[in-house]
């Protein structure tokens, strides 16, 4: 049975956020290698409107479908960057998310998406984590029980929050495991060749 996921996308959405877990996500079909089969998941950009998304490093994105026309959602994965500012503000989206969330297995965030998914109500009274350089923000709106920092990702029921940017590949490598098994996990980490060994120690 495929399992539906969708990504939202939004003007000044940070790439990374969920260029990293679709590429988790759809490597998750090569993995299994089913041929004509089934594959095991359906990836969607979800977007409020039909026209290509400017991303925040001016990556342009045309979505697969749009919030009015998205089917059933399995796992929810809301970005962050600039425009997560601007969406907290947009009540069609927020009741969107709110509604979807609902019938979701997992619902999910990246980076400042943790912001839209506390003000639309999956991950209020939640423990969540978010960008170092928005923890204080996020605390400072009270609609999290508890914002954490200086961690990958954090899991409150069937909310699952993750750090800035980079961070939404270990939450999907992750989710995965849950989804899959463990072992699904590591041969997707392996085939996308995900060893982090980056060159500097950034100060944290």
């Amino acid at each position: 049975m495929t399992s539906t996921i969708g990504i939202l996308i939004f003007d000044d959405a940070e790439e990374l956020d969920f260029v990293g877990p679709y590429e988790v996500f759809t490597m998750i079909n090569e993995v299994f290698q089913r041929g004509d089969k089934e594959r095991p998941h359906e990836v969607l950009l979800v977007a409020e409107h039909d026209t290509p998304v400017r991303c925040a490093k001016g990556m342009v994105v045309v979505p697969h479908t749009t919030i009015d026309k998205c089917p059933k959602l399995d796992v929810l994965l809301i970005p962050g960057g600039q425009g997560t500012r601007r969406e907290v503000k947009n009540e069609a989206l927020l009741s969107w998310i709110s509604k979807t969330s609902t019938s979701c297995q997992w619902v999910t965030s990246v980076c400042t998406g943790a912001l839209l998914l506390t003000a639309a109500g999956p991950a209020r009274a939640k423990r969540v984590t978010t960008h170092w350089g928005f923890v204080e923000q996020l605390r400072a709106r009270n609609e999290a029980s508890e914002v954490l920092e200086r961690v990958r990702y954090v899991r409150d029921g069937n909310v699952v929050t993750a750090a800035g940017v980079s961070a939404g590949i270990d939450m999907a490598l992750w989710l995965t495991g849950q989804i899959h098994s463990p072992a699904v996990a590591r041969n997707v980490q392996r085939a996308m060749e995900y060893d982090p060994s980056p060159p500097y120690a950034a100060e944290v």
